[in-house]
Order: C-alpha cells, then sequence, then structure tokens
C-alpha cells in the first residue's frame, strides 16, 4: 500500500466556529480516545490540546475485513475515491491478444488488399473495354447528356467504388461476431469439466477472460511460483535447531539427533516441557538425566519457544482457554478449543508447533499477549511491533514479562538475522539451516536482545518520531528498525515443510514432454528452492546444474555468463538446469541481457530464487520480448504474483490457501497445479484446432462466394451486375452457412481427450501457430478460388451453349445462372465443413444437413410465392424451373464432387505418407476403436450364451450347475443401474437369487 495509507493524522483540538467541524473533531478525538484511552486520562480538556498518535497498517481494516473477537467497533471512514488500496496500486496493462486473433488481423488485412485489387482491375478493365464506341454507349442503352459532360475521373473513382461495394463481401465481417460467440460460449466448457473440479475445496476451474481460449494451445514458456503453486502451502513444524543441537518432532516431542551424555548410542533423546511434571506419555528413551541438568536445560529451550509464540501477528478465535496449556497436545493437530488465524502459514505452523511443545499462546487482550507454560498462565506487555517487509526480510517484537524485564524477539530468513546477531551458536546453526533447505524445508532464524530502561526508553523515542514523521516516515522507519535490530543473540532456527501437491512430477514432465520450458520463480533460498526443484522434477539427477549466484559486480556476473556459455557448448550433449538468485538477476538484467537470454535459451530448466515480485515480471518480459516472441504463461497463487500473472500471455491463478489476489487477477483461475495439463493439453489443444478452422474456413467460404461475382463482369462488361440476388448476398453467412461453423468450433474433437492428455507430445504440433501459418493460409485460398472457378464456369459451360434445359425449350436465364452458381456453391461449402468434422453429434448432423435444407426450403417459399411487401421479385419462380431440370440435378452433383475430390486426394495423401503425430494418434485411436467394438461384440455373444445356460440350469433347479455357471460370468456386470430394460433388470434378479441359494 502507498505511503497515505500509513501517514500521520495529527488531530488539533480547536474551537472553530463551524460547529458541525467542532463536532466532527471532537467525534474523531472520542474514538481516540476510546482506542488509546490511557493517553488521554490526564487531559481534562480534549479541545485544548494537540495530540499525535500514529496511524499504521495495524489502525487500519480494509475493505472486506472481518471481526473476529468484538460485535462492534468504532471508526473513521479514510481513504475514499481515488485513494483507495485499488485506485493507488491500478496501473494500467496492455491489452492481451492472442496469436490467432493478431493471425486474422494479418489475413483481413491480405484479403482487403485482393479486394481492392479487384475493384482496381474491374475499373480499369471496365474503361478499356468502353474504348471501343460500341460498348461505350450501345444502341439499348444512351447515355443522357449529362452523363456525357461528366468529370472522367470522377466516372472513375465512383465505378471504383461500386466495384469495392459489390465485392466486399470477400472480407468476412461475421468472423468477428462467430469468432467473439465461439470463445464466449466455448468458455463454459472448462468451468464444466468436472476433471478440473476440486472436491475438497469445492472448487471448479474459472474463466475470467474468455479472449485467450485458444493462446492456451500455444503456451511454450511457464513460469512458476513455488509456495502454494507447487506446494500445497500447509505449513508443518519438522524440525529445529536450538543452541546449536537439532530436534525432529515426533509426536509432540522433540527429539535430539545427538545423544545425552547419560543415554546410550543409537537412543534417542527427547525435549518436552513437560518433565518438570513427569507426565506419564514418556518412554524409556526420554533423558536419563539429573533432574539438575534437565531443568536447566529446559531453560535453554525456554525462551527459543517463547519466542516462537510471542513474535507472530497471529489471530485466535477461542471459545474457551481453560484446561489448554497444562502440557503437550497427545497429536499434532491443533485443540478444538483454539483456532489460529494467520496470514502467513509459516506463523501459523510455528505457534501450533510450539503449543505442541507445552507453550500454548492463548491470545491478545488489548496490549497484552498470553501464553500458558504447562498451565502456569503468563502475560506480556505488547509494547511495539516491527513490522515484516520484504527489504529487512524479517519482523521483531518488543515485549516486556511478568517481571518487568523486555525483550526484542527477531524473526526472519538466514541471511538478514545472522549477520545482526553476536552471540549464540552462529556457525552450528547456518550448517543446520543449509541442512534443512537441502531437505526442502523452509527455515527461519530467531533470535532476541534483552533491553535496558535506558535502551528501551531510546528505542521508543526513535520509533515515536519515525512513526509520527511527515515526510521520509519509509526512510525514518528503516533506519530505526536497523537501530533496533542490532547485538541480537542466535536462538536458534526452525524448519518447516510444505509438501508438494499431487502429481506435480508428472505434471512438469508432461510439460517438458509438450516442449513447454518450465522456469520456476520463487523468494525462497537457494537450498531450499533447488531441493524442492528436484522432488517435484523441474530439475533431474542426470541434469548439469549451472549457477549464477552472488554475483557482486557488472563485469563479474558478465564474466560468470561466459563461462556457463562456454560450459554449456562444450557439454551440449547433456541437458542444463540453471539457478539464479535474485541479486545476480538484478546484475544480468542490466547489461548483459543478450548473454543471459542465450544461456537461458540453452537450458532446459531455470530455477530463479530469491526473487521479488517485480523481478518476476521483468524475467517475462524479457522472455516476451526475444527475438523469438515466445507465448508464455505465468501460475501464481498469491498478491505477489500478481505483476508476473498480469505480465505473461496467459495468466493461471491458483485458488490456494493466500486469498484470491491471483485468482482474480488472472486470466484463467484452477485450484490445483496437476490441472494445468489438462487446461493446456486438451482445453488448449480443442480451442486452438477449433478457432484455426473457423477463421481459415472464413476466409474459403467468402472466396467461393466472391469470386464468381467477380468472374461475371467478364461476360457483363462490367456493369457491376450482381450475380446472386440480393436476399442471398445477405444471408449468405447469416443464415445458411454460419451454424454449421460454430457447431463445429465449440464442439469438435478431432482426437479423444484421454490421448491427448497422455501423448504431450500431440502438443508440439499446434505449436508457434502452426495451423495458421502462411502455407495453410495460401492451402485455403487457393482452394477457395479453384472451387469458385468450377463453380462459375461449370454452370457456364452447362448452359453457355444456349441449349434448352427445360422441357418447354425455354431458356435459362441470368438470375438463373447465379441461382445455380450459389447452390452448388452452399452445399459445396457445407460439405467441406462435413469433411472436417471428426467428431459427430446429433447437432453436428442437424446444423449440417439441415442448412442445405433450409435453404432448398427457404427459396422454395422466397421463389414460388408472390410476396406482397416485396416491390419487385426477380426471383419469382426461377428456383421451381431450376430444379425441374434432370441435366441441373447432374451439374450439381457432378460439381460439388469435382470441387471436393481433389481435396479429398490431397488428405488422403497427407495422412498416409506425410501424417502428423496427431494423425498417427488419430489412426491408432481408429485401430483401437474397431478392435474394442469386436471384442465387445464377441463378448456380448458369450455373455448371451451363458446367460441362456443359467435360465435353463436354475429353471431346472439344478444348483450345482447354476453355481458353476456364476463362477464362469461376471454376476457384478450383469446386476448393475444400466439394467434399465425389464428383460435385464429379470436377468439380474434372477442372478442374484441363484447366487444367494447357492
Amino acid at each position: 500500500m502507498s505511503a497515505t495509507r500509513s501517514r500521520l493524522v495529527q488531530i488539533h483540538g480547536t474551537n472553530d466556529n463551524n460547529p458541525t467541524n467542532g463536532r466532527n473533531c471532537k467525534l474523531f478525538l472520542l474514538i481516540l480516545y476510546l482506542l488509546y484511552g490511557e493517553k488521554f486520562k490526564q487531559q481534562e480538556d480534549l479541545s485544548s490540546k494537540k495530540f499525535a498518535i500514529p496511524l499504521g497498517p495495524e489502525s487500519l481494516l480494509l475493505r472486506g475485513a472481518r471481526l473476529k473477537n468484538t460485535k462492534e467497533i468504532f471508526g473513521v471512514a479514510v481513504y475514499t475515491g481515488m485513494e483507495t488500496k485499488m485506485a493507488l496500486n491500478y496501473k494500467s496493462k496492455s491489452q492481451k491478444r492472442s496469436a490467432v486473433e493478431k493471425s486474422m488481423n494479418t489475413f483481413l488485412i491480405i484479403y482487403l488488399i485482393i479486394l481492392i485489387s479487384e475493384a482496381i482491375i474491374s475499373t480499369i478493365l471496365k474503361y478499356t473495354w468502353q474504348t471501343e464506341e460500341k460498348w461505350d454507349e450501345p444502341w439499348y442503352n444512351q447515355k443522357t447528356e449529362h452523363q456525357r459532360n461528366s468529370s472522367k475521373i470522377l466516372r472513375f473513382i465512383s465505378d471504383f467504388l461500386a466495384f469495392l461495394v459489390l465485392y466486399n463481401f470477400i472480407i468476412p465481417i461475421s468472423l468477428y461476431v462467430t469468432v467473439e460467440m465461439q470463445k464466449f460460449l466455448g468458455s463454459f466448457f472448462i468451468g464444466w469439466d468436472l476433471d478440473l473440479y476440486h472436491e475438497e475445496s469445492d472448487q471448479k476451474a474459472l474463466v475470467n477472460t474468455s479472449d485467450l481460449n485458444e493462446e492456451l494451445g500455444q503456451v511454450e514458456y511457464v513460469f512458476t511460483d513455488k509456495t502454494g503453486t507447487l506446494t500445497e502451502n500447509e505449513m508443518q513444524f519438522r524440525e529445529c535447531s536450538i543452541n546449536g543441537i537439532k530436534y525432529q518432532e515426533i509426536n509432540g516431542r522433540l527429539v535430539s539427533e545427538r545423544p545425552t551424555p547419560d543415554s546410550s548410542d543409537g537412543n534417542l533423546s527427547y525435549l518436552s516441557f513437560s518433565h518438570l511434571n513427569n507426565l506419564p506419555h514418556l518412554t524409556s528413551t526420554s533423558f536419563r538425566t539429573s533432574p539438575e541438568n534437565e531443568t536447566e536445560l529446559i531453560k535453554e529451550h525456554d525462551l527459543f519457544f517463547k519466542a516462537v509464540s510471542l513474535c507472530h501477528t497471529v489471530q485466535i478465535s477461542n471459545v474457551q482457554t481453560d484446561g489448554i496449556g497444562d502440557g503437550p497436545w497427545q497429536a499434532s493437530l491443533a485443540p478444538p478449543q483454539l483456532e489460529y488465524y494467520a496470514s502467513s502459514p509459516d506463523e501459523k505452523a510455528l505457534v501450533e508447533a510450539a503449543a505442541r511443545i507445552g507453550i500454548v499462546f492463548i491470545g491478545n487482550s488489548e496490549e497484552t499477549m498470553e501464553v500458558k507454560i504447562l498451565g502456569k498462565l503468563e502475560r506480556y506487555r505488547l509494547l511495539h511491533i516491527l513490522e515484516f517487509d520484504s527489504d529487512r526480510r524479517r519482523m521483531s517484537v518488543i515485549v516486556q514479562g511478568p517481571s518487568g524485564e523486555k525483550f526484542l524477539f527477531a524473526k526472519g530468513a538466514e541471511s538478514s538475522i545472522l549477520p545482526a546477531c553476536i552471540g549464540g551458536e552462529i556457525e552450528k546453526t547456518r550448517i543446520h539451516v543449509d541442512e534443512f533447505a537441502l531437505k526442502g524445508l523452509r527455515t527461519l532464524c530467531i533470535a532476541y536482545r534483552q533491553l535496558t530502561s535506558k535502551e528501551y526508553e531510546v528505542i521508543d523515542r526513535r520509533l515515536f518520531e519515525a512513526r509520527t514523521a511527515l515526510q521520509q516516515r519509509e526512510e525514518k522507519l528503516a533506519n530505526a528498525f536497523q537501530f533496533i535490530e542490532k547485538d541480537l543473540i542466535l536462538l536458534g532456527a526452525t524448519a518447516v515443510e510444505d509438501r508438494l501437491q499431487d502429481k506435480v512430477r508428472e505434471t512438469i514432465e508432461a510439460l517438458r514432454m509438450a516442449g513447454i520450458k518450465v522456469w520456476v520463480l520463487t523468494g525462497d533460498k537457494r537450498e531450499t528452492a533447488v531441493s524442492v526443484s528436484l522432488s517435484c522434477g523441474h530439475f533431474h539427477r542426470t541434469m548439469n546444474i549451472l549457477e549464477l549466484i552472488n554475483q557482486k559486480s557488472d563485469s563479474e556476473c558478465a564474466e560468470q555468463l561466459r563461462q556457463l556459455a562456454r560450459r554449456i557448448t562444450d557439454d551440449h550433449v547433456i541437458q542444463h538446469g540453471l539457478v539464479v538468485d535474485g541479486t545476480s538477476l538484478s546484475l544480468a538484467l542490466r547489461e548483459h541481457e543478450k548473454l543471459f537470454m542465450d544461456v537461458c535459451r540453452n537450458c532446459s530448466a531455470v530455477l530463479c530464487c530469491r526473487m521479488a515480485p517485480l523481478q518476476k515480471a521483468k524475467v517475462i518480459r524479457l522472455i516476451k520480448i526475444s527475438p523469438e516472441k515466445p507465448i508464455t504463461l505465468a501460475v501464481g497463487d498469491g498478491a505477489n504474483d500478481v505483476s508476473m500473472i498480469q505480465e505473461a500471455h496467459v495468466g493461471i491463478g491458483i485458488m490456494g490457501k493466500e486469498g484470491r489476489q491471483a485468482a482474480r487477477n488472472s486470466d484463467y483461475a484452477i485450484a490445483r497445479f496437476k490441472f494445468l495439463s489438462k487446461l493446456l493439453f486438451v482445453h488448449g489443444h480443442f480451442y486452438y484446432i477449433r478457432i484455426a478452422t473457423l477463421v481459415q474456413y472464413f476466409f474459403y467460404k467468402n472466396v467461393c462466394f466472391i469470386t464468381p461475382q467477380f468472374l461475371y463482369q467478364f461476360y457483363c462488361l462490367f456493369s457491376q451486375q450482381t450475380l446472386y440476388d440480393s436476399v442471398y448476398l445477405t444471408l449468405y453467412n447469416i443464415c445458411f452457412t454460419s451454424l454449421p461453423i460454430l457447431i463445429y468450433s465449440l464442439l469438435e474433437q478431432h482426437i479423444d481427450p484421454h490421448v491427448l492428455q497422455n501423448k504431450p507430445t500431440l502438443y508440439r504440433d499446434i505449436s508457434k501457430n502452426r495451423q495458421l501459418s502462411i502455407a495453410n493460409f495460401l492451402y485455403w485460398t487457393i482452394l477457395g478460388f479453384s472451387h469458385a472457378f468450377i463453380f462459375f464456369y461449370g454452370s457456364y459451360f452447362l448452359m453457355g451453349k444456349d441449349i434448352s434445359l427445360l422441357g418447354n425449350g425455354q431458356m435459362f436465364g441470368n438470375w438463373t445462372f447465379g441461382t445455380l452458381v450459389f447452390t452448388v456453391m452452399l452445399i459445396t461449402v457445407t460439405v467441406k465443413m462435413a469433411l472436417e468434422t471428426h467428431f459427430w453429434t446429433w447437432i453436428n448432423h442437424f446444423v449440417t444437413w439441415g442448412s442445405i435444407i433450409f435453404y432448398f426450403v427457404f427459396s422454395l417459399f422466397y421463389g414460388g410465392i408472390l410476396w406482397p411487401f416485396l416491390g419487385s421479385q426477380d426471383m419469382y419462380f426461377v428456383f421451381f424451373q431450376l430444379l425441374s431440370s434432370g441435366s441441373v440435378w447432374f451439374a450439381i452433383i457432378l460439381m460439388v464432387v469435382i470441387c471436393l475430390f481433389l481435396d479429398i486426394v490431397k488428405k488422403v495423401f497427407d495422412r498416409h505418407f506425410h501424417p502428423t503425430n496427431t494423425e498417427k494418434a488419430q489412426m491408432e485411436e481408429d485401430k483401437g476403436s474397431v478392435s474394442s467394438a469386436y471384442e465387445f461384440a464377441e463378448s456380448k455373444h458369450r455373455g448371451e450364451d451363458s446367460r441362456h445356460l443359467l435360465a435353463e440350469a436354475c429353471s431346472q433347479q439344478d444348483s450345482l450347475t447354476c453355481t458353476s455357471l456364476l463362477k464362469q460370468i461376471q454376476v457384478s456386470s450383469a446386476w448393475t443401474p444400466c439394467a434399465v430394460s425389464q428383460k435385464a433388470r429379470q436377468r439380474a434378479r434372477l442372478l442374484e437369487e441363484c447366487w444367494n441359494e447357492s
């Protein structure tokens, strides 16, 4: 939040002449008195004094906050309008556009050039033709005087515009409408997919934008957060290091890895505060030391767990606290009376671990923190909280103990705590922290400092001055924190486990097989991040791990990058993985972007640790603007991942335990990382194939539609006479050809979804926008032009010799010729769509064949009746005459077959001699379907024979025969809810009765 959120509020009590201001001032002072009563007890007149009270984040309730331990509060609404958190954090971002949309716009420009070219050619040919006088002013079409005297330039422009209007249907304006409908309706399938539904959390996949559905099939880089994305974000306390000794938690006790002097080798020593009370749950392997040594050992660890129980911002929902903390919990679970709430799951895990040991945090009461140590209640006055920030990477509290002593407890990353320590087992703890990190555990160091009264007075004054500063408040606070958090005594370190989510390893391996590079961007330390990367399969054991860490200068960073590049070149046979920390990354991005990108591109996996949120977005932008322009996808679960989610081409939010910031700012939201494979390999594959075919089919059918109109001008002296009736021009894209391609783009499954998910390599067939390449675009365009030539000249040769095709000897006219071309064209483009369809449903059949039937029915009604509301009806009885000729029917069938024959031959040739991986999988699937159908028929035949024998045996009450037959067939398959028919239910009951009798 911006600095204005924690700006000092100074209240000056004045006798303002304005009574409203006076009342408001007194009301606000009254609220502050309720909040800070002790500071005002000695003041008799609130309006005669000046008070400066620091109001920081702890005094602010954000929108949506819930009251836990009180029913009502007094407060004042602040930061409204443009000063709200949402308004201040808002930043304009570029509109995300898919690769398909960009290709579509490119194709549109090409077709616009074709349109203008056809209009120019037609205009030039018209005036070239009219250079002959007999064609310029024929006897049947004499010009008026005004036409003869008009400007030739104006006539040229007018004719050019007229041809643009005549040919404008080649631009598929309805394509954009259909694409938007397909994206909007198609997005519902993601939410309806039960494979993307997480039953435990009752969360389904969410689609926040439908503009990027097809982009899911083009991803080349995946950038993922670690905590909460690859892991569960459910922290469990596992180990700790106290005073240089490592402990593991087992059943609420700490087990030391170093045996005590009185314990034999191979036995583990246990630590629990219940030793003071000799609780019966201890085993014989507990400490076998003297009571004096045991008490001394307990005191050494007492301060460590008190620090854990006090240095946090955990809130508690307590129903009853009596009886809590009388001893260690008997299971690794929270007691039923207490429920902790924490902004960080690490803090919650540590507080619960301390409670299991015997020091239970009871809750806050005003400025007091209460803990129970084996039933004994101790109250600590909370004097100050030094909040956590990403620069310090630690937080601290200053408390006053029951006996009046004051302590500073600090908790944070080892890189921030250890340099500030002057005492304690620093080196041993550092080694233990590294060991914890190698196991993939999240580590924190705990330290303390005992303050004298004089030291506290100085600290309190400096904190007050910094927090009440109206200018450079953050800088003064940072200096004050630096002054306070020094000369610490190290107590130890904690290790918390965040286990991996299910099927993370399988998902990452599938992404790698699909040709997608996976980068992990995390704020954890290097050892922890590397360990998790190895466990989740991001790094594998045979991979050569390269490191770019702890770089101090630009020259040092550049030299290290050159060495890494040489190592990759020398060892180009094996796979490489790269580990980069945040400091080195900043240096690499400053002046060595190209060298850094060359190293990253040659690595199979990249791990960036100690990353700030802004650095994550910078890394993604660096990949986006690289020469290859790859499609990027970012996955995250927390507010710190929002920047990279918004920067990537596709942003995926994980609906985890860190709120809904990432899910709300993402393009898609899923409950688990494993769902990413289904989202990309199935939905992304289908969406891309569907919309790629939709785009190219639209351009194809519009070329088929308008090219005969262009050819017709050569036979009408470029008089701009239309070939088709105006109704056909209007309804072609709206009614006659719109539904088949729309249903195709929603339902098409060119291969079984299970095959796509089980064979990630099929994802490579659609990568880099291959279906919308220039080669494919030219193929569809040339196909459209060739079909249009067949439509036009096939009809022309049929009718162009003045041959009567009607029984009464009449000739076909202009509208009949145009209707014949339109009919052949409509049937051809519809059947072409049917040839592209692999997944047939009753809806596909209905709209495909229904569109052709609708055209015939509509034409019969439109041309068979004299409609009174139509001024002129050129098409009256034209369609009836056309269909009354057998030669026309033969010509329609012949032209449709000729148009599609070459296309079919090409498909068969490519499929058998140059098949793609997807086509190979389709053929394997077809063979498997045929084999399965044959086996099913055989088993059904055998099953019917067995049932007949069983029925005969049971009807003759031959129990032995009935029992033996029952063993030969599957009774469970007969007794099934699917047996809905009466005969099937009778057979099922018969089998059950025979089974019971046997």
